[in-house]
């Protein structure tokens, strides 16, 4: 279902947790459809709320008591008015239960009713919309329609007509906030309470008609109960909305972990240039949340882990990890996977050393990663010893045991890791490489206060480099951006995108654009005729390059009209009748300026830099390694724009291939601070003309050393953008 159909009929800022009290901390709830029918929501969810600990009230015209309970006719006949009402009922009486929580002032009704908005028919969008319309006029808070419900395990608050996964006891501590558009996978994350994960809500919004997930992270990002939010998002009509909600948690230092459903390209489709192509759907909102501060899932198997990680974890003291084993074999993994995530492994100190040296027999390792051996099984307390220094060394803010089987030998470990992590202030982390995921152990290795467990060893590595990123984000504090454009570059701009003809700008047009914002692009004659190009091509120096200038041929080396490293007359005049030809060749149409002659620029890396207005989150900006190769090698990072000089280094340091840029075999460094200009002013392009601009795309800029010069570039404008002669 596509997030527009599912959108409130107006917008609104974020809830904030005073909102949604009566919903988050309800003392009396009401159920509308309350039945003595085994096995019906409204059966359920009485049975649900059966350990709630505030005022249950039940609601059927048919019943005068529901057990031992007294029933009610309808909500005005109650003897208080409810915090919240669940309506446990069909679509069809869902109207007239929005109305009489409004006559009442109710505080806050969940709705479990689907067939609305996600059908996708104009009907049932046209009733979902004048439901919320109804509630939010008179005050109440609705969630759904089409919810499974929410759940509060610190206040025994059930409120679901689902099975509800239950944990052994409360939670001690603040835990994990849980918060899905999903009911279904909501509360399939919830079933970690049965393996011990600390789990304080689950809440779940079906179709977002009014409280959706932006209001529900924005809430738990100011409730004390909650430690960090576990966030699992479809899409939604206006996103910004979640930015804004993750910016309050980030304001909190409350870690919010997002896995996105959907990822597809869509966006990318109708993309006219290699911008557009790499500028996704999926990239652009990993670039919002990074933004924010989220903290990204690669899956939705490592949601709930990463969250409880972060929960636990701290602040990093150390940027090292110190790995101990029993298993050689898990030591060499743990160093595979912490190399790919690029995390360190330093070797201990002269103190720690020592300690390994006198503890570990010789058949073991007395480095790191450390294998202590299966003597360990006979001297615990050389276990304890090792841990404890590498505790205190101060190279590792992490230590980490991978666990190879399920028994119950290994549970005091745990306890002895989480009483060291404690008393050094550090993190702890066990990655459970047995395959009995939830053997002997894994609840007690869960419900240690400072041990974070994991299932996979590349996901534990994943975390703890997403934790050290995360503290690096809030150590540098709030950027400074200082403008690197020029201040008379957006007028002159909006001057040449006035004056273009087009809804494509010709290359020339659209390197007069880069230029009036400073950037570096290469010189150029248009020649109308062969003559005219030879003329041009002596006074540029050869070799000179040879493109047509047509606005109906943007991708000119598809269409065969660009030639090379010409170093003659000759070679001018050929190249000139080859390119004209191929031109009317492959759009006999299209009108023709003539043939750019530019002088030919030395080889150097290239790079693609461009922009993107996408439909949700506006301006955004691109880098990515360039040339032909671009849309083939996908090397690319984006975000939103506009970008300050430090994030434009940080772009580029986030390539693949960046290593290419610090001077490769025998190329020169590039100026990676030019470099980052050139992003920089792009970005700056891109978010002074949103509203004009729909693609920029610069490819590529060739870079050898100081020398950066973009030789090719196209701009469309979006529909309306262009002046009405187009």
């Amino acid at each position: 279902m596509t997030p527009d159909i599912l959108s409130a009929p107006t917008r609104r800022p974020v809830y904030r947790r005073a909102d949604l009290l009566r919903l988050l901390e309800p003392g009396s709830i009401a159920v509308v459809g309350a039945s003595a029918r085994a096995g019906s929501f409204g059966e359920r969810t009485a049975r649900n709320l059966a350990g709630f600990a505030g005022r249950l009230h039940l609601i059927n015209p048919r019943y005068e008591t529901l057990g031992d309970r007294p029933c009610f006719p309808s909500i005005a006949a109650l003897p208080e008015v409810p915090d919240m009402v669940v309506a446990a009922t069909p679509m069809g009486a869902c109207e007239a239960v929005v109305q009489d929580c409004v006559a009442a002032g109710v505080g806050a009704l969940v709705m479990y009713a689907a067939g609305f908005a996600e059908t996708g028919k104009p009907d049932r969008i046209a009733l979902q919309h004048r439901l919320v319309a109804m509630a939010r006029e008179g005050g109440v808070r609705l969630v759904g329609p089409n919810c499974l419900g929410l759940t509060d395990y610190m206040r025994g608050a059930e409120i679901s007509f689902t099975a509800i996964p239950r944990p052994a006891a409360p939670p001690t501590r603040p835990a994990i906030g849980i918060v899905s558009q999903s009911g279904n996978l909501g509360f399939a994350l919830a079933q970690s309470v049965e393996a011990g994960v600390q789990v304080s809500r689950v809440l779940t919004c079906g179709n977002s008609g009014d409280v959706d997930v932006a209001d529900l992270v924005a809430a738990l990002a100011e409730d004390p109960g909650c430690s960090a939010i576990a966030l699992l998002f479809e899409g939604m009509a206006e996103p910004g909305r979640l930015i804004e909600a993750a910016e309050i948690a980030w304001r909190q230092d409350k870690p919010v972990v997002v896995h996105k459903l959907g990822t597809g390209e869509q966006g990318a489709q109708a993309a006219m240039s290699h911008t557009g192509s790499l500028a996704g759907a999926d990239a652009v909102y990993r670039a919002a949340f990074e933004r924010a501060g989220m903290v990204h899932s690669e899956s939705f198997e490592g949601l709930l882990e990463l969250a409880s990680f972060l929960s636990k974890a701290g602040t990093p003291r150390a940027p090292g990890v110190a790995v101990v084993s029993t298993s050689g074999g898990a030591a060499i993994m743990a160093a595979d996977r912490a190399e790919a995530r690029e995390v360190a492994l330093p070797q201990p100190g002269p103190e720690a050393r020592a300690v390994l040296e006198a503890r570990i027999p010789e058949f073991g390792s007395a480095r790191n990663p450390c294998d202590v051996t299966a003597q360990v099984l006979t001297d615990p307390n050389s276990l304890r010893d090792c841990m404890d220094a590498l505790f205190a060394d101060p190279a590792y803010g992490v230590v980490l045991v991978p666990n190879g089987y399920a028994y119950d030998v290994a549970t005091p470990r745990f306890r002895v890791m989480g009483e060291l992590a404690a008393k050094h202030d550090k993190a702890a982390c066990v990655v459970w490489t047995t395959q009995w995921l939830e053997g002997p152990g894994a609840r007690e290795a869960e419900g240690e206060e400072r041990v974070a467990l994991f299932r996979s060893m590349d996901r534990c590595m994943a975390a703890i480099a997403a934790w050290h990123a995360r503290d690096a984000k809030r150590r540098a504090g709030a950027a400074v951006v200082s403008r690197a454009a020029p201040p008379e570059a957006r007028a002159a701009a909006a001057s040449l995108l006035d004056a273009a003809q087009g809804a494509v700008l010709t290359e020339r047009e659209a390197k007069s654009v880069l230029a009036a914002y400073g950037i570096p692009v290469v010189a150029e004659t248009l020649a109308t005729d062969a003559e005219a190009a030879v003329t041009a091509a002596e006074a540029a120096g050869y070799p000179v390059v040879l493109k047509v200038e047509s606005p109906a041929l943007p991708h000119k080396t598809e269409a065969g009209v660009i030639r090379l490293n010409l170093g003659s007359a000759e070679a001018v005049r050929e190249a000139f009748a080859a390119v004209m030809a191929n031109a009317r060749r492959h759009a006999p149409d299209a009108p023709i300026n003539g043939v750019l002659v530019q002088p030919m620029v030395p080889q150097g890396i290239e790079i693609v830099v461009g922009a993107r207005r996408d439909p949700l989150f506006g301006p955004t900006v691109l880098v990515g390694l360039g040339g032909i190769l671009v849309e083939l090698l996908r090397d690319s990072t984006i975000a939103l724009a506009p970008v300050g000089h430090a994030e434009a280094r940080a772009m580029l340091g986030r390539l693949k291939g960046a290593a290419l840029l610090s001077g490769f075999r025998n190329m020169p460094a590039v100026d990676l601070d030019a470099l980052a200009g050139i992003v920089q002013r792009v970005s700056e392009l891109a978010a002074d003309h949103a509203d004009r601009i729909a693609e920029i795309d610069v490819n590529p800029v060739i870079c050898a050393g100081p020398r950066l010069v973009a030789v090719d570039a196209l701009i469309g404008l979006s529909a309306g953008g262009h002046p009405p002669h187009a």
